[in-house]
Formats: structure tokens, C-alpha cells, sequence
């Protein structure tokens, strides 16, 4: 694992303190705020760790109030169902007594189905083709590599290098590998957990990318305010994920972002969805 990123393992790992309590820590303290995604990812482990037998399909959550990264978030689990195929949980995160995030996780037995489909993956060099090796020096400046690599516990390896530039990409359409900086155990419900966590990073990206904007563009101030993900088959979040983001909608200060994760072979692991404040500095 680079030693500029961290170990996704302690985060994910909630220390239970009362029946359906759990406390989670930040790894980052001197953060203006905690990373969406690492509230997902805990907010999900909480709800796991109440269910037995049944992996999550599904998510839905609100970001409520930003996260105070100094002060140990506490999540509490609330059991609203348990029925013969599906279970489902409510996870309220809390810090100085209030409620900073809400999640809705649903859990669903294995079964077959009649259906089986999807959409095709988009054809993208593999992320061997975008080590630092390989990508033109010309395209690299000092900034770059470290916001790049700056990203929690994921690593990263975008595809359109040049949106970092300032190229716009008319149709929004971006593309990034990804997978966790340190290998996981050999759990499917971690793994979820941590392609949620993951889920979180880069996304409103493809907002400002029609634009030129890049993610480092101070007078731009884009934060999470709901997030959805689904399911659909089988993966390990420690192997490289292609996730493709799209945008097909911007007004009023709030933009939608659409993501697909797929395998490298070509399957479609999971599906993503949010809003999200974007706003230029007045």
C-alpha cells in the first residue's frame, strides 16, 4: 500500500459500546469536515453487523450537517424489519448530540431470478495505462499527483487525466479505477462496505467536468447532500473497479450525478446515484 494512503481496515472496524451503538472514528483530524463516504462506509457496518445471513442491496441516505472530524461519531441502529426475504435498517449518525446523517440499508436473502442483465462497460484503457509511468510527463504538474493520490484510503487512476486541466468534457461522461490502498479480508459485506465508502469520491466531479472545472477550483464549493447505491453481483473492493460517472442534470445550485461500477472483465458490480450542492464562490 502507498504510504500516502490510509488503511481503510480501523475506519470500517466500530468499536460497539451499547446494543445497536457503535462509535467510529476519523483518520484525518486536521479535515474541515469528514469525508462522506467514510460516514456511508461506517453508517453500513453498523447496520451489518445487525443482520445475519443477508448481505445489503440497496442504500439511500441524507447528509444532514457536516461531520466534526475531531469528535468520534456515534451510530444508532435501528431494526425495522426482518422478514423472510428482506431486512432492513435505519442508521442515524450522531455528533454533539445532533444527527449529521441518516441511512436507510435494505439486506436481501439469496435467491435466483428469472431476469438476468445489464449494461455494457464503456471502453476505457485498462488502469495499467495510467500509472505514473505512463502517463505523459508534459500532463503532470506538482499539484496533480498529490490531489490524486490525497484520496482517503482509495486508490485512484483517472481516466480523463486532462479534466485535472481544465478540459471540458461536453457530456460529463468521466471514468476512474479504483480500489482500497490495502487488501481486505474475505468479506463480502466488507467489501460492500468499502466500494460505499468509495462510492462517495470524485462523483460530482462529472458536474463540473461539462464545464472545465476542475476538482481543485477554489472558486467552486460542491458538497454530497443525498447519496443512493445498489448491489447487483459479486466483487472484491481491493481489485481495480472501473467506476463511470455521468451528469444529466445541473440547475439551482444543485447538480445530479449518476455512476456505474463495473468489473474489468465487464460486469456491473454496483449503481450509484446523488445530488449535491455545487456553487460558485460570490
Amino acid at each position: 500500500m502507498s504510504k500516502s494512503l490510509i488503511d481503510l481496515l480501523p475506519i470500517l472496524d466500530l468499536e460497539p459500546i451499547d446494543v445497536n451503538l457503535f462509535r467510529g472514528n476519523s483518520p484525518n483530524i486536521s479535515s474541515q469536515r469528514v469525508f462522506g463516504g467514510q460516514v456511508i462506509g461506517q453508517a453500513m457496518v453498523a447496520a451489518c453487523r445487525t443482520v445475519e445471513g443477508r448481505l445489503p442491496h440497496s442504500l439511500h441516505c441524507y447528509f444532514i450537517q457536516p461531520g466534526d472530524p475531531q469528535v468520534p461519531i456515534i451510530y444508532r441502529v435501528e431494526r425495522l424489519r426482518d422478514g423472510k426475504s428482506y431486512s432492513m435498517r435505519r442508521v442515524t449518525a450522531i455528533q454533539h448530540g445532533n444527527a449529521i446523517f441518516s441511512i436507510m440499508v435494505s439486506f436481501h436473502a439469496e435467491e435466483e431470478g428469472a431476469f438476468d442483465h445489464q449494461d455494457k462497460m464503456p471502453d476505457v484503457p485498462p488502469p495499467e495505462k495510467f500509472t505514473a509511468e505512463e502517463l505523459p510527463k508534459e500532463q503532470m504538474f506538482p499539484e496533480t499527483p498529490e490531489f490524486i493520490r490525497r484520496n482517503y484510503a482509495i486508490e485512484l487512476r483517472p481516466v480523463e487525466i486532462g479534466r485535472y486541466f481544465g478540459q471540458k468534457i461536453d457530456d460529463g461522461r468521466i471514468h476512474i479505477w479504483i480500489k482500497t490502498g490495502a487488501k481486505l479480508p474475505e468479506d463480502p459485506a466488507l467489501h460492500m462496505c468499502a466500494l460505499a465508502y468509495a462510492s462517495d469520491y470524485s462523483l460530482l466531479d462529472a458536474v463540473m467536468a461539462r464545464y472545465g472545472r476542475t476538482p481543485f477550483n477554489k472558486q467552486m464549493m460542491s458538497a454530497s447532500l443525498d447519496h443512493a447505491m445498489w448491489f447487483h453481483r459479486p466483487f472484491c473492493a481491493d481489485e481495480w473497479l472501473l467506476y463511470a460517472h455521468e451528469s444529466p442534470s445541473a440547475q439551482g445550485g444543485r447538480g445530479l450525478a449518476r455512476g456505474l461500477i463495473f468489473k474489468p472483465d465487464g460486469t456491473l458490480v454496483a449503481s450509484v446515484a446523488q445530488e449535491g450542492s455545487v456553487r460558485e464562490r460570490r
